[in-house]
């Protein structure tokens, strides 16, 4: 029996202002576009995404308890060589990376996930590099 597969649409670009909005519902939104679960024709194992371009990721709104409590672990495989940070001083050091690494958790672990990484542009202030591409502005409640 042959099947048939559908080419993918060729992606669109997308511009997310991160300023004042929750960490969480705007990952949710970004992982569901760089899927391409919003597209009708979302196909699980191909990769139909769009690009994401995320501008201001260092105003974001967090609250300050979590800037405290909330911490970042990385292991290097050595024993005893468990590297923690907290928020706060993730969001003064690298903004951009909390943003990345809250889409990325909510990627499905797949061989897909890399590819779909590498459409997500995230920048900490308002300028981004990708005017060119004429992104299209997403509205998040």
């Amino acid at each position: 029996m042959k099947t048939s597969i559908i080419p993918p649409l060729a992606p669109l670009w997308v511009l997310v202002d991160a300023e004042g909005k929750s960490l969480g519902r705007m990952a949710s939104r970004v992982a569901h576009v760089l899927r391409g679960k919003h597209r009708p024709s979302f196909s699980p194992h191909q990769l139909c995404g769009d690009h994401v371009v995320i501008i201001n990721a260092a105003k974001l709104a967090v609250p300050q308890k979590k800037l405290t409590q909330k911490m970042y672990r990385k292991h290097t495989g050595y024993f005893g060589h468990l590297r923690e940070k907290t928020m706060g001083t993730m969001m003064e050091e690298r903004p951009e990376k909390v943003v990345e690494l809250a889409v990325k958790r909510m990627l499905p672990a797949n061989r897909l996930r890399p590819q779909m990484m590498k459409r997500l542009h995230v920048f900490a202030d308002g300028r981004h590099d990708y005017e060119a591409q004429k992104p299209v502005t997403l509205s998040l409640p």
